[in-house]
């Protein structure tokens, strides 16, 4: 498992803030129609949760790519931190988690199958927000801060689904 540095997390929150201020239309259109605007994250926050679950100690090759955007999510926000503001780079960021059981991967897997289909579906735009969602997921899922916290009802949904979907197919 990777873990994130400053420099990951620091990665995530660009994303964050990229796509939050890309998102928001403003405080009256908000509250004129809030339920349209919510739909309108939806999928940004579906897949965000879907990166953050990836990094849950999934192995394989969704836990190898999910480890290697990580790294080089690492990788970039050091080198920007040591370049663009003086800072020092390889800080970790990460607190501990709740792995994923059994059931718990095959979710993951099965919600991996759904989110490939998702971006091929999607239009040029969505498949942008699709897959920086994930990104910002996969960078934030194990940090310390809040985003890191969201991880540990994820990790317990998943296997919580995972344990009853699978009792009942036995």
């Amino acid at each position: 498992m990777n873990y994130v540095t400053l420099g990951g997390v620091t990665v995530g929150l660009c994303i964050l803030g990229w796509d939050a201020t890309k998102w928001w239309p403003g405080r009256k259109q908000l509250l004129k129609d809030p339920a349209k605007h919510a739909a309108k994250l939806l999928p940004w926050l579906l897949s965000w949760a879907y990166g953050c679950l990836t990094t849950l100690g999934v192995a394989g090759l969704i836990g190898t790519a999910s480890s290697a955007v990580l790294g080089l999510s690492n990788w970039l926000g050091d080198v920007a931190l040591v370049w663009g503001v003086g800072e020092q780079s390889g800080q970790l960021a990460a607190r501990t988690f709740i792995p994923l059981s059994t059931p718990g991967a095959c979710v993951v897997l099965i919600g991996t199958v759904v989110f490939a289909a998702c971006v091929k579906k999607a239009g040029d735009e969505t498949r942008g927000v699709l897959k920086r969602g994930c990104w910002c997921g996969i960078t934030l899922g194990t940090s310390a801060g809040v985003a890191g916290f969201a991880a540990v009802p994820l990790a317990q949904a998943a296997n919580w689904l995972g344990d009853t979907g699978y009792g009942y197919v036995r």
